[in-house]
């Protein structure tokens, strides 16, 4: 860990994401529903952008995107369809999945191969504090979460959690690891722990792991995990493949699969031990839609195109987070 005034600037290889392009594309789920926006502009361009993987919800209708490869921020609305440039990173840093503390205004900032975590402060724009949380290109800080009293962030290269506290008084403090056990924690080949999300109020973290296919469900005070089964309408297993960022919302929660270009919207059943996928979220606007940030009934994805490595552009889009009907 360290504080950005205390040291040099940060100086760190970039991003080498498009490994993930690898990684077999099996064919979507027998059912989709169709749930693009007809009332609001759905694609939002993020312009200047090289790169794009992480969104958060802001106040209001504010969303807070980041560029992948060079850690820059940039802020948009949903309603007026328009983003700009809000923050410029020093050299070296990465962005990746983002969460915003509203009582503090404060933006957490996964860092990708960095090894590193980031917390600005969303009214001075300045960094608060640059964390070491593993180490560089030996690691990947893919996603974050809040709870109440703190922030969690996922290592798709190891079996393990990191924890930011907040105090009351909003400063963040020092980070610790937590180790969690297998399931969840056995490392595979490639890419593993991706998404995490806060549920029942904190008390469990759900997170996704890309390679399996498969959502856990982990107990943050020691690391004990279980999967969670889901299932269709019929009661047939269900593989959540390709699962990257998710959301939750009460029992429900949503899944994007990324290379899938799909959002499965699972209801989620008593203590996370289970769980029913209700509806496929598509979009003719998708391009590899990594992660995602609930505004009421819409969800905001950033598209990441990982299958179109020479694309000059990277956008927001917006679709209905269940079907009308």
């Amino acid at each position: 860990m360290r504080n950005i005034h205390a040291g040099k600037p940060i100086r760190r290889a970039a991003v080498g994401i498009l490994a993930l392009a690898a990684f077999l594309v099996p064919a979507p789920l027998a059912t989709a529903a169709r749930a693009d926006r007809d009332d609001r502009t759905s694609v939002i361009t993020l312009p200047g952008a090289t790169g794009a993987e992480g969104i958060a919800a802001g106040e209001g209708d504010t969303f807070f995107a980041g560029d992948l490869l060079n850690g820059n921020i940039f802020r948009g609305d949903i309603d007026k369809g328009k983003a700009k440039m809000f923050i410029t990173a020093p050299e070296g840093r990465a962005a990746v999945g983002m969460k915003v503390d509203r009582d503090n205004d404060l933006l957490f900032v996964a860092g990708g191969e960095t090894g590193q975590a980031y917390v600005y402060d969303l009214e001075t724009k300045k960094t608060v504090r640059v964390y070491d949380l593993a180490p560089a290109g030996a690691s990947f800080i893919n996603d974050v979460t809040l709870t109440h009293d703190g922030a969690w962030f996922t290592n798709s290269r190891a079996g393990e959690l990191y924890r930011i506290p907040i105090s009351r008084d909003g400063i963040p403090g020092d980070a610790r690891t937590l180790a969690l056990d297998a399931p969840a924690g056995t490392v595979d080949e490639g890419f593993n722990l991706n998404g995490i999300a806060a549920a029942k109020n904190g008390h469990l973290l759900i997170v996704a792991h890309f390679g399996r296919g498969a959502l856990y469900s982990v107990d943050p005070d020691d690391g004990s995990n279980r999967l969670i089964d889901v299932t269709d309408s019929s009661g047939a297993p269900v593989t959540v493949t390709n699962v990257d960022g998710l959301v939750v919302r009460g029992n429900t929660l949503w899944a994007v699969q990324n290379f899938l270009n799909q959002v499965s919207r699972i209801n989620l059943k008593g203590s996370l031990r289970s769980g029913e996928v209700q509806e496929v979220i598509t979009s003719k606007n998708f391009d590899v839609p990594t992660t995602a940030a609930l505004f009421g009934n819409t969800l905001a994805l950033v598209n990441a195109k990982f299958a179109t490595p020479a694309t000059s552009s990277f956008e927001v889009v917006l679709v209905a987070a269940r079907s009308r009907g």
